[in-house]
């Protein structure tokens, strides 16, 4: 029996309706910036399994040092205790983060993280005496599948069925160049009431709304708002984080920096989950007291593994190097030449780019998640190439160790895509 018919017996895969996709492909092993499937087929990981293994798949230079890791310490309760590994990370995230960062906070997972955020922001005000009890998020973001996540995202496709059981969260557009006055004078209507807590925004790049983006200085201007009116600042930069807008960060192209930020997916490097929602001093100090109630009383079993924390310290090094940063400018160029080839093709609609994260719009009108959608997937992987397609989005955010030829291979499938449709 092939592992894909052993699947169907047990399994119940995330964004799938079985009924209609019975079978899953089966993934016997990756490396680099490939994967290969239980009958030998290759396939170039053209979205870095969700954004996740930039350093490439299996990469040894990160292998190696979890392999030493695990032999000594493997795993212990965060809460009382502490180790090296955890302590290394936090030195090492503030080589990178931006510079009003200062403590952080582990958990399991991007969702998890703006989870953590969000109870922050919230808390903080409690802790103040202030009681605040709306957030603000910018419309089609998507922060994650936990409660306070699905809360603050504006993609109803994920979320219709809980909807009735969300915070109290008010929607204002992304910033375009053309809409800032609107909406600033949209948030001193909501701000009237003086009950905002905090902010959730994903900086420059909207993931999981087809890569939709925005406008920085529209964005700075938000972030002084909030700032001139004590609005917690949450920056979710699980997609964004780690190189893919070109600087470590999104948050690094705005001058007025966060209160909070969000981090997972490539943070560990697409082999251990693992999260951390960072803050200020200022933020942590809210919760500072000789009173016990006011501490932050959330935990995770897994929070801050040491072999999840090696894995983010091996990352760092490597994001850091001058091979990767070298590699980010390259893959960046080579968007552009490909975006120069393809912007004027009658079935694209339109083209955008952001640090090493590309995409497209096609001429044509489709379902998220419908037929066409999956005829293109289809098209893709059949052609040796792993791209998941948004609706009428077809996105590249590859691997950083990702070759020319492999990049070229990617770009002709799209092109030879466009044939199909």
């Amino acid at each position: 029996m092939t592992l894909k018919e052993r699947d169907k017996k047990h399994l119940w895969h995330p964004l799938t309706q079985h009924k209609l996709h019975p079978e899953a492909i089966a993934i016997t092993k990756a490396k680099g910036c490939v994967l290969t499937d239980e009958n030998g087929n290759e396939y170039i990981d053209a979205i870095a399994s969700w954004y996740t293994c930039m350093y490439g798949h299996c990469n040894e230079f990160i292998t190696n040092r979890v392999s030493q890791q695990m032999k000594t310490l493997d795993q212990v309760v965060f809460s009382g205790f502490t180790h090296e590994p955890a302590i290394l990370l936090s030195e090492e995230l503030m080589t990178i983060l931006p510079q009003n960062q200062n403590k952080i906070f582990f958990s399991d997972n991007g969702s998890t993280s703006v989870e953590i955020g969000i109870k922050m922001a919230l808390q903080y005000h409690f802790n103040k005496g202030d009681k605040r009890n709306i957030l603000i998020a910018f419309e089609d973001g998507f922060h994650g599948d936990t409660f306070g996540a699905m809360s603050v995202s504006g993609l109803s496709v994920y979320n219709g069925p809980f909807e009735d059981f969300f915070l109290d969260v008010k929607r204002i557009p992304t910033p375009n160049g053309n809409n800032h006055d609107a909406i600033l004078e949209s948030l001193k209507e909501i701000a009237k009431s003086n009950t905002i807590a905090g902010f959730v925004y994903e900086p420059l790049v909207q993931g999981a709304a087809a890569m939709k983006m925005h406008n920085a200085e529209g964005l700075e201007l938000i972030l002084k708002f909030c700032k001139a009116n004590k609005i917690i600042t949450i920056a979710d930069e699980v997609m964004t984080g780690f190189g893919k807008t070109g600087k470590y960060f999104a948050s690094d192209y705005i001058h007025t920096k966060p209160d909070i930020m969000c981090l997972s997916k490539a943070l560990t490097a697409g082999l251990l989950p693992m999260a951390i929602t960072s803050c200020t001093q200022d933020v942590y100090d809210a919760f500072y007291s000789e009173d016990i109630s006011k501490g932050l009383f959330h935990g995770h079993t897994y929070s801050a593994n040491p072999l999840a924390c090696t894995v983010a310290i091996a990352g760092i090094e490597l994001l850091k190097s001058k091979e990767i940063q070298d590699n980010i400018q390259r893959i960046i160029n080579s968007h552009k030449d490909f975006n120069n080839r393809i912007k004027n093709h009658p079935k694209v609609k339109s083209t955008r780019q952001t640090g090493i994260i590309f995409a497209l719009d096609l001429n044509i009108e489709m379902e998220r998640y419908g037929n066409l959608r999956d005829k293109l997937f289809s098209f893709f992987m059949s052609n040796g190439v792993f791209l998941r397609p948004l609706g009428n989005t077809i996105y590249i955010l590859a691997p950083y160790v990702i070759s020319e030829k492999q990049l070229e291979k990617v770009y002709k499938t799209i092109e030879d895509v466009l044939v199909t449709i």
